[in-house]
């Protein structure tokens, strides 16, 4: 059974940073893409970054336009971990951030949470202004 653990997140004033952990098991985890979302108080859970598995000519990375330059994806296939390393952070990005991977190695939209079916439990993200 897929279960995918995230970690790293806590109280940061506004500027500072924070790395967001992602471990997964169950499964051959280079294969399968991954995705961060987030969800705010009173809001619907959205699109924060993606990552695809590794093919022949690397790895893809995708942003909703409200991180580009602050945040960056990544992984390590190796740890079957992936990371969302989050610089500059603003007060309006104080949410529970989830990741989540696909069912199957098969990877469509990536922005839309339908897209992906295993999700994590969220760490929870505040930033103080």
């Amino acid at each position: 059974q897929v279960q995918l653990v995230e970690s790293g997140g806590g109280l940061v004033q506004a500027g500072g940073s924070l790395r967001l952990s992602c471990a997964a098991s169950g499964r051959t985890f280079s294969s399968y893409a991954m995705g961060w979302f987030r969800q705010a108080p009173g809001k619907e859970r959205e699109f924060v970054a993606a990552i695809t598995a590794i093919s022949w000519s690397g790895v893809a990375t995708y942003y909703a336009d409200f991180v580009k330059g602050r945040f960056t994806i990544s992984r390590d296939n190796a740890k079957n971990t992936v990371y969302l390393q989050m610089n500059s952070l603003k007060p309006e990005d104080t949410a529970v951030y989830y990741c989540a991977t696909t069912q199957s190695t098969r990877f469509g939209a990536y922005d839309r949470k339908a897209t992906y079916y295993y999700w994590g439990q969220g760490t929870q993200v505040t930033v103080s202004s």
